[in-house]
């Protein structure tokens, strides 16, 4: 017999809480570090963002597979894979550069072995969550509680790393990568232990064939596109920004953008799970893509480095109900979807999370906008980035109303009439 302290699903529900924070961390940990890998093996800001392109390309990939594999498996062997793999890919990232000829490619060996960790964890997580019972109504509410742990765990990752850095320098930097494994390697340990619900039956499984025919799905897929896109370009970006764009000090520059923003969107997410149930998710969805659209515009134009780090950090709070409000839209939808369906809507918020920072990073390398002190002032190539990224919070607006259109052309079509 198991341990008989780990016998309810209040034990599960939280080794998925410790899930979400080691994809934060494998999410996360690799751009705070930019600046070493910039100065030190002279990175330059294409490359960087090829790095994150590469992370949630491989989720992408990840993603793919496993939703052809996870409901046949069960969740604990994968979900023990992406722990392992996440392990394995921070203990690279400390020393694959210094034991690869190029130290590039020993971080891009080590971006894409704990992407497919983190591509496990994003396609397992959110369905095992949504398994446990639970009334319907508080679903929602549950989902975005489940994810405001990522923005805690991005907290921690930010506080921790930023802290850590300026004590020990940038000399040791490879300390933090392996400091960071030891979170998935307790969270290894957990679901190993606690016990986890069955996946959904093939034979009363809503097929993919007919989920993708649905127009209701096709506008969820292209919201997770738009709303992983909108997240991490700011997320993946505001260090940097803030210390080459805005003339901010790293650790000031680290606390104002990035972990602020993870504040503000991980009260986003308790904000809504604990009073959710009271509030209609996708005209919320809408109004989050409309001020995330306001926080890219202050970020990338004001001329005050105040009002451009705010920007940066309210968009936390602006991006907080967009990916998990998509996935509880959808499975409320369609709740016989399955794993398979989670990781479609994972495979299309990877691909915006991997296209939105690289797209950013190449505009602000290319020097496409311009000359220093222009319109866009001083750091005008960080900020040209930021201004592309402005597209994916505004195409969730679009794309919000659009489907809000779907479900009220649905519910005023009449009723078939009776034989």
């Amino acid at each position: 017999m198991g341990d008989p302290g780990l016998t309810t699903f209040d034990h599960t529900r939280r080794a998925c809480y410790a899930g979400y924070v080691t994809q934060a961390i494998v999410n996360n940990l690799a751009p705070l570090l930019f600046i070493v890998f910039q100065t030190r093996y002279q990175v330059p800001y294409e490359m960087l963002g090829r790095l994150v392109l590469l992370n949630f390309a491989t989720q992408l990939v990840t993603d793919l597979i496993a939703v052809k594999v996870v409901d046949r498996t069960g969740y604990r062997v994968p979900l023990a894979l992406a722990h392992v793999f996440s392990v394995a890919g921070l203990v690279l990232l400390a020393v694959a550069p210094s034991a690869l000829p190029s130290p590039y490619t020993g971080l891009a060996v080590a971006v894409v072995v704990y992407g497919i960790g983190g591509g496990l964890l994003e396609v397992l997580v959110s369905p095992v969550v949504d398994a446990l019972p639970a009334p319907a109504e508080h679903r929602a509410a549950r989902m975005s509680l489940l994810h405001s742990f990522y923005c805690w765990g991005q907290v921690a990752v930010v506080l921790g790393t930023t802290l850590v850095l300026a004590w020990i320098g940038d000399a040791a930097w490879q300390a933090l990568p392996l400091l960071w494994a030891l979170v998935p390697l307790a969270g290894l340990v957990l679901f190993l232990r606690v016990p986890l619900p069955a996946t959904v039956p093939e034979e009363h499984r809503t097929g993919l064939g007919a989920l993708l025919r649905t127009p209701f799905f096709a506008a969820a897929l292209l919201l997770m596109l738009c709303a992983g896109a909108a997240e991490l370009t700011m997320s993946q970006w505001s260090s940097l920004f803030a210390e080459q764009g805005l003339g901010v000090a790293k650790v000031w520059g680290d606390l104002a953008g990035p972990c602020l923003f993870a504040v503000l969107m991980g009260l986003g997410r308790i904000a809504y799970g604990l009073w959710g149930s009271r509030i209609p998710l996708l005209p919320a969805v809408i109004a989050c893509g409309a001020l995330a659209t306001a926080c890219y515009l202050a970020a990338a134009l004001a001329r005050d480095p105040v009002l451009s780090l705010v920007g940066c950090a309210m968009c936390g709070l602006a991006v907080s109900l967009m990916w998990p409000g998509t996935f509880s839209l959808t499975a409320a939808r369609f709740p016989l979807g399955g794993t398979a369906m989670f990781g479609v809507l994972a495979m299309f918020g990877d691909a915006g999370a991997a296209a939105g920072p690289w797209l950013a990073g190449a505009v602000a390398q290319g020097g496409l906008l311009v000359p220093q002190g222009g319109l866009l002032g001083d750091g005008s190539g960080l900020r040209a980035g930021l201004l592309v990224g402005t597209v994916f919070p505004l195409a969730v607006v679009v794309v919000g109303i659009a489907q809000s259109l779907l479900v009220r052309r649905r519910a005023s079509a009449p009723a078939p009439a009776e034989s």
